[in-house]
């Protein structure tokens, strides 16, 4: 099996640093703060048995709302966070020898989980000289009819960008021109900067898949809490993956998810993370205009990170994350877990003063490094 470097990298070495600037959701929530005096007090009573495999049926409901009319709770399955969600629905629409198109740069679980299952994997850019805008015309030339599935993903898992009705009318017409499936990964949705939350894929045409969960744009990561949402016989086929899998979310997940995706509380949570989100990104902003041109930066229109290119050709991104986690305890994720040396993505959705320290220590450490390699250089 291919290794999955992006999850192996922070599995690894997070909880080692003092500054961790990998995470690319937002600071969590306690329990404390999620909830008021009353649901504490009702999350106490809960019985700690098996939930509904699939999602209890109040959850799935909540769920389907979030994408309106006409989905319903058939068209959700819930699963342990959208990790094991991307993995269900590969399972679900792909078999071996299908060709699959994926946007990249992109979160690359879904490449690794095809490519073992023996798909022809191709890829589709967006491009940062396009301000991250995507490649459409190499996206109509590379999907053929013998493409099963187009794998986007929006708001975008390293750059933040989002796509336009435009572009995703395009995507659409190139997908049923072709027949294939649009897979969309839509953690980051309502993670959107200007407030405005992006239209979902779903509901846009009918060979469409998305998946959701509440540990990027909610800052719940702790909760393991995602879903599937689709058409409803093809749903029905992968909650059988489901019970292969994982069988059930915690019981006491379901019962905080459905508090926290209640109309009023899902507002506070996103203000919360927008707000926060808005504030470190004018503070990153400043802090690499002040190392000129040494940084090439595009900002996010969604998400919780920053992805930054450096320029230092004779620098590779992984030797650099390495160097920086062994003498200065801190984490960055490399541009080559993206298949992009020459940048690294920072996660902006922190405490504000842990963001503004760990930069201070990023800044000294580029300054150490970059010395030593003058220096190496000239010997």
């Amino acid at each position: 099996m291919q290794k999955f470097e992006l999850e192996r990298i922070q599995s690894l070495y997070e909880n080692t640093v003092e500054y961790n600037l990998t995470e690319s959701g937002f600071h969590p929530f306690t329990l404390r703060e999620l909830l008021s005096s009353q649901q504490l007090e009702m999350v106490q009573d809960i019985v700690l048995g098996y939930g509904q495999t699939n999602g209890s049926i109040p959850l799935r409901e909540t769920i389907a709302r979030l994408y309106g009319a006409p989905f319903n709770s058939e068209n959700v399955l819930v699963t342990n966070g959208s990790s094991e969600a991307n993995f269900v629905a590969c399972r679900t629409l792909l078999e071996e020898g299908d060709e699959v198109v994926m946007m990249i740069p992109n979160y690359m679980q879904i490449w690794g989980i095809a490519e073992e299952m023996g798909c022809t994997m191709k890829a589709f850019h967006l491009k940062e000289e396009n301000h991250w805008r995507p490649d459409l015309e190499e996206l109509r030339t590379t999907v053929t009819p013998a493409t099963k599935m187009i794998v986007i993903c929006n708001p975008n898992n390293p750059t933040g960008y989002t796509l336009s009705r435009e572009e995703m009318d395009s995507i659409i017409a190139i997908a049923r021109a072709n027949d294939a499936w649009i897979y969309c990964d839509e953690v980051y949705r309502g993670a959107e900067l200007d407030g405005v939350e992006i239209d979902s894929f779903l509901g846009r045409y009918e060979k469409v898949m998305v998946t959701g969960g509440l540990s990027k744009a909610y800052a719940l990561p702790g909760l393991r809490l995602g879903w599937l949402a689709g058409p409803e016989a093809d749903i029905y086929e992968s909650w059988s993956y489901h019970d292969y899998t994982s069988i059930t979310a915690g019981v006491l997940s379901h019962q905080i998810a459905e508090i926290a995706l209640q109309p009023e509380k899902r507002r506070q949570i996103l203000d919360r993370n927008r707000n926060m989100l808005n504030e470190n990104l004018a503070h990153l902003q400043n802090w690499l205009a002040s190392r000129g041109d040494f940084f090439r930066f595009i900002p996010p229109k969604a998400g919780g990170m920053a992805f930054v290119h450096y320029h230092a050709p004779d620098i590779n991104s992984t030797e650099l994350s390495h160097w920086l986690r062994k003498n200065k305890s801190l984490l960055i994720i490399p541009g080559d877990c993206y298949g992009l040396d020459g940048y690294f993505r920072l996660g902006i959705g922190e405490r504000k003063k842990y963001l503004i320290e760990g930069l201070k220590r990023l800044k000294e450490g580029l300054d150490e490094y970059l010395e030593l390699k003058r220096d190496q250089q000239q010997s």
